[in-house]
């Protein structure tokens, strides 16, 4: 008995410095992002850094304004989520609730092949095949654009959407469905009205990893949005907040650098900003429901 509480207390004390690990790693990159990213702005302003409209690190005259990349990423994710959320929330319902287990076997294995493509082949085969088809269909001069991001964007936060709203929706109790079955609703009513409610804190959760896996990416949207510092438009080339760090990291010294620091400030804080809405937004729910 004696042995069996010491090996509980070994797990749980290994489960602790574990937990401890991940909630100081987050700290420490909170601290250093804090550190390295404050002194641009303070040089460069705050206004002038955010709301700048003018990126040109490698002039003579230098200016550090970041709003293209706030608002490029604010676009591409919130086009991605319009194109990507709709299509894998109704493929997780089917997949849980509506396909036959043959079908929803061999789906669930082409979604778990998704999830694991990495960025660039997304990249790769968006410069092949999206680029030029849009360069074709609207006939512009250049297929890499804020439109060919958003489609890339949507098709890579698919996986992470269906696999973990399947999981929300395959844990709603049977007798919720049976009750309402029972009442005499329609199965379509039945899963829209009752199981989507009771697995929505899990859906949401799929939402905003869907999200964060959108703002995120930078080597896929780097190779087909066309990678330049302009104010978004749907069909012309962008730069979002992460490939702005990623394409100038490399070679960037001296305020640069540090601006590079102050952009990834800058998107952490949007992160953080997306979590404590969905808390918000979960624990409303819940104190409205009691």
């Amino acid at each position: 008995m004696k042995n069996r509480q010491l090996l509980e207390n070994i797990i749980h004390g290994i489960f602790f410095v574990l937990g401890m690990v991940t909630v100081g790693s987050v700290l420490l990159i909170t601290v250093y992002l804090i550190i390295s990213g404050l002194p641009a702005i303070k040089e460069i302003g705050l206004k002038e850094f955010l709301l700048g409209k003018t990126w040109a690190s490698t002039a003579s005259e230098p200016k550090y304004g970041i709003l293209p990349f706030i608002l490029t990423s604010i676009y591409g994710t919130a086009g991605a989520i319009v194109l990507g959320v709709p299509i894998g929330f109704f493929t997780a319902v089917y997949l849980s609730k509506m396909a036959p287990p043959k079908v929803k076997a061999v789906m669930q294995e082409a979604v778990s092949l998704l999830a694991g493509i990495p960025s660039v082949v997304y990249g790769l085969v968006g410069m092949i095949v999206l680029v030029p088809g849009i360069r074709e269909l609207f006939n512009v001069p250049d297929g890499a654009s804020l439109l060919c991001a958003i489609i890339v964007l949507a098709i890579m936060i698919l996986p992470s959407i269906i696999k973990v709203s399947i999981t929300a929706l395959d844990a709603v109790p049977k007798e919720y469905e049976d009750a309402s079955l029972a009442l005499g609703a329609t199965p379509i009513e039945t899963y829209f009205r009752v199981s989507v409610p009771a697995a929505k804190s899990g859906i949401a959760t799929a939402v905003v990893l869907g999200v964060g896996r959108a703002i995120g990416e930078a080597m896929a949207v780097m190779m087909v949005s066309g990678n330049a510092p302009n104010m978004p438009s749907l069909f012309q080339s962008v730069r979002f907040l992460t490939t702005a760090v990623a394409s100038e990291m490399g070679y960037s010294s001296g305020l640069q650098r540090q601006a590079l620091f102050s952009i990834a400030l800058v998107l952490f804080v949007f992160i953080l900003m997306i979590n404590g809405a969905l808390n918000f937004f979960l624990k409303g729910g819940k104190e409205n429901n009691k």
